[in-house]
């Protein structure tokens, strides 16, 4: 007996900061386990699964990780939209998760405080800005 596969476990949207390791989580269930393949900008994902200089890993539990994040002027391979797809390998009938964003985290230096409103107030946490916009109430 067969059961379609189910998503159990949706990845969501993270800002990462460039360089530093990352991990989108998907977690499906079937009979028989799914096969979990990754997919960003609707394009599929290359891993070390199928190209060994490849900085993303498919790990066992259907994770997409990430040894580093790029991102630079010329090349930004990590920087998208992303969905996992679960496959039963036996009638090939698939799930697909929710979409997740990954962006990469803004430096301080990169920063400028928007001057009209809505106004906004930033501080400085962990080495990058967190802004919080509100509405000025007369």
């Amino acid at each position: 007996m067969t059961n379609n596969p189910r998503i159990v476990e949706h990845p969501e949207s993270q800002y990462v900061a460039k360089n530093e390791p990352a991990t989108l989580n998907c977690k499906a269930e079937g009979d028989p386990t799914p096969v979990i393949t990754w997919h960003r900008d609707g394009l599929p994902v290359t891993t070390a699964n199928e190209n060994p200089s490849s900085h993303r890993m498919l790990l066992p539990s259907g994770q997409l990780f990430f040894l580093r994040i790029i991102n630079n002027k010329n090349s930004k391979p990590d920087v998208g939209t992303y969905y996992c797809n679960a496959t039963n390998p036996r009638t090939g009938v698939s799930a697909i998760s929710r979409n997740a964003t990954l962006q990469i985290a803004g430096r301080w230096s990169h920063y400028r405080a928007p001057v009209k409103s809505p106004k906004s107030i930033s501080s400085f946490c962990c080495g990058f800005v967190v802004q919080q916009i509100y509405n000025k109430s007369t």
